[in-house]
């Protein structure tokens, strides 16, 4: 075949593609739809996954079933969804560590995010917080913090739920911004982080927001600064770490739904539009802020722009570090 029957043939081929993807589209879904969530049962983006599992359940017409593919810090279950058909009848829930971390945390993903899954929204985010014990650390306020830990022989420590994490890394970026010694400590969740800050095993952590709420409130545990822009609804008292003399240190846990990448677009927006009808829903913001996250809705392009605009400031924060799952 000559250069000018190629062209053709593949301009034919393009021209075909927006009336097929109509025609595959037009009756979706005729089945339930399988939400795999690469976290295991009963944490964030399970809990979160599950109201938006409900919600668009009613607005398809067809129930929308979770599956749990927990492992590799998420890269089992997403590595599912990127191999999966791409029919609309199975799609991912992940996070910021799928999406923009974990290819610099690991030597080798299974996947490539940009070449084999398709964004459909963004779909939650929340804020961690900056905590110290009150009976082990002096400081009240992030100022007062920074000026104890510089002064602290040997530096501080800090905890974490693993090497890797948001919690992690924004400690991590946080020191090595200020120029203090810190060591971290790894832990496997909040509930093992908590009693370390309160016996002093540890001198500071930065978390989910929901999980200290109850903590800061009761007056166990002291918030220093919250990482969103602005201050968190569930906690206004609270200041942002900007406030507290941090500059640009916003970072927030996010995440949403993809699909394999050559899902139509006439599925994916039809995804998309029940993502937002979520969103949109009073009841079901209610039910999100009762989690400790805000449901949050986007284009396709959107998400993957947020994607990709953070993925510079992960990829320096673990080369500095030297974190790696591996």
């Amino acid at each position: 075949m000559n250069r000018r029957t190629l062209l053709g043939t593949a301009f034919g081929s393009a021209l075909a593609l927006p009336s097929i993807a109509r025609a595959q589209g037009a009756n979706w879904p005729t089945r339930p739809v399988r939400l795999i969530v690469p976290y295991p049962p009963g944490g964030a983006t399970d809990v979160i996954a599950r109201l938006y599992a409900e919600h668009m359940s009613s607005t398809l017409g067809q129930p929308v079933v979770i599956e749990n593919r927990p492992g590799a810090s998420g890269n089992i279950g997403i590595d599912a969804v990127a191999k999966a058909a791409p029919d609309g009848y199975t799609i991912g829930a992940g996070t910021v560590s799928n999406f923009s971390i974990n290819q610099y945390l690991y030597k080798s993903v299974p996947y490539d995010v940009e070449r084999d899954l398709r964004p459909i929204s963004l779909g939650w985010e929340f804020p961690n917080i900056a905590v110290v014990a009150p009976g082990k650390v002096p400081a009240k306020t992030l100022p007062e913090f920074i000026t104890w830990a510089k002064a602290k022989r040997g530096g501080v420590t800090y905890g974490s739920t693993g090497v890797g994490t948001t919690t992690h890394l924004s400690s991590a970026m946080l020191f090595s911004r200020l120029g203090i010694e810190a060591v971290h400590v790894p832990y496997r969740g909040a509930a093992q982080i908590q009693p370390a800050l309160l016996s002093g095993d540890i001198d500071f952590a930065i978390d989910g927001v929901a999980s200290y709420q109850a903590l800061v409130e009761a007056g166990q545990i002291r918030a220093l600064g919250v990482t969103s822009a602005e201050r968190w609804p569930t906690m206004p008292q609270v200041p942002t770490m900007t406030e507290g003399g941090i500059d640009n240190f916003v970072v927030t846990v996010w995440g949403g739904c993809v699909a394999p990448a050559a899902t139509p677009d006439a599925v994916v927006e039809k995804l998309n539009a029940a993502l937002k009808a979520t969103v949109d829903d009073t009841t079901q913001r209610d039910r999100f802020a009762r989690v400790g996250a805000k449901p949050i809705w986007t284009t396709a392009a959107d998400a993957a722009a947020r994607a990709a605009r953070e993925r510079p400031m992960w990829r320096e924060t673990i080369e500095k570090s030297g974190a790696s799952a591996d």
